[in-house]
């Protein structure tokens, strides 16, 4: 494949730096993502990444690695929703890293520095999140693009690659379970 005087084949890895920037000209619609905006949305990928993960440690290093993930190379962006090109970013990260030992998560004695400052009364921060992330992987997406980052609905169908309408079932469902293992009723619900 060519681009123009310069091919694929002469960088290590097979990309020409040069190559996402040729197809942004090409493809109007298409820009590319700002490595030094990323910062703005580390608080909320982070309260996502706890979700997913059921602890403040383990959200850390999905952060970092998903930023890690990201930056390897130019991304474009076709819809410009940075947080939602993130978001799926970060889900696809953790699948492929966390998935295989989700056995760790629940095996980890939680530590007084996985619950947030500040205590209102009801919850404590760890078990909303334990809890969100015992939601199935569908639910929890839901919950933690809309409760948890501040997405719309519209928004959220756009991160998660679903209709609006499946954003809104999900979503209800996933606040059921999570509202079930607040209670305690997780287990006679399942």
């Amino acid at each position: 494949m060519s681009w123009g005087s310069d091919t694929v084949a002469e960088r290590p890895g097979g990309r020409h730096p040069a190559a996402s920037l040729r197809w942004e000209r090409r493809a109007p619609g298409l820009r590319v993502l700002d490595p030094e905006e990323l910062y703005r949305h580390t608080d909320q990928l982070y309260r996502a990444a706890w979700a997913l993960c059921g602890s403040s440690h383990d959200a850390e290093d999905l952060v970092q690695e998903t930023f890690l993930n990201v930056l390897k190379r130019p991304r474009l962006l076709s819809d410009g929703s940075e947080i939602g090109y993130l978001l799926r970013a970060m889900r696809n990260t953790y699948a492929s890293r966390y998935r295989s030992s989700v056995h760790r998560r629940r095996d980890r004695p939680l530590t007084d520095d996985d619950a947030a400052a500040g205590h209102d009364g009801g919850f404590e921060t760890r078990e909303l999140m334990e809890a969100i992330a015992s939601a199935p992987a569908l639910y929890r997406d839901a919950v933690v693009a809309v409760d948890l980052v501040g997405l719309s609905y519209r928004e959220a169908a756009r991160a998660l690659r679903t209709r609006e309408s499946t954003i809104t079932t999900r979503l209800h469902r996933g606040r059921q379970h999570v509202a079930r293992a607040l209670n305690g009723g997780l287990l006679d619900a399942a």
